[in-house]
């Protein structure tokens, strides 16, 4: 490979990394907070494109690269063009439960109903014992998944770097449960404590559950993850 074939890759790669920052493509794959990374990581690689561009021009290369080369493009059309989808339940019923070690519960905002993160919830039903969910209603936004005797799970995949350390955050859903529901379908649940819990099969972890009130579909969100910060 020439320097002008290099300088070429290293242009489209970091337009495919500033253009996944920009339009929230990158969080397919890392969570929101990494987006100044993501973006300074494409910056830096369009420069170097040019720097390389400039110094193929001064100092020509003395025979032509493979053009087999030009097929490490690929891989970047296909990630800028066909992004796959974020983790769902395939994944998540066949990954442990992440609500596996205590952490801080704060004290829950005024209101009702609350909106909280799946992982929020879980962690005061399971380590709190519900006593801060006590008497509130709570919102809570996930995609369906179902496990093999075909109970419903509301998940949220939780992610401490990238979508590659994900794990699920599952809870049962009990109560009004709409009868018909499809697997990663992303659903907004409304409801109460539920003392119910399972153990995960996959790791033994606990799973709880909430009592729905009401449950409406919902379009996926544009962050489908939560994050621990």
């Amino acid at each position: 490979m020439n320097r002008t074939v290099q300088a070429i890759l290293l242009f489209l790669v970091g337009g495919v990394l500033i253009h996944a920052g920009v339009s929230g493509l990158y969080l397919r794959y890392v969570k929101a907070g990494l987006q100044p990374l993501v973006l300074a990581a494409g910056a830096v690689l369009v420069l170097a494109a040019g720097a390389t561009a400039w110094y193929a021009r001064r100092r020509p290369a003395g025979h032509p690269g493979p053009r087999v080369s030009w097929l490490l493009v690929l891989p970047v059309f296909a990630v800028a063009l066909a992004a796959p989808p974020a983790l769902g339940s395939y994944s998540a019923m066949r990954t442990g439960t992440a609500v596996t070690a205590p952490r801080i519960v704060a004290p829950l905002p005024a209101g009702n109903p609350v909106r909280l993160p799946v992982i929020d919830y879980a962690d005061r039903a399971v380590y709190d014992h519900g006593r801060s969910l006590a008497g509130r209603t709570v919102t809570l936004t996930g995609f369906v998944a179902f496990d093999h005797a075909g109970a419903p799970y509301l998940v949220r995949m939780l992610l401490n770097c990238c979508a590659a350390d994900a794990q699920p955050v599952k809870v049962g859903l009990t109560g009004r449960v709409p009868p018909v529901l499809q697997p990663d379908s992303w659903l907004e649940v409304t409801g109460g404590y539920s003392a119910e819990s399972v153990r995960d099969p996959v790791n033994g972890g606990t799973i709880p559950f909430v009592e729905v009130a009401e449950a409406r579909p919902v379009a996926a969100p544009a962050d489908p993850y939560e994050s621990l910060g």
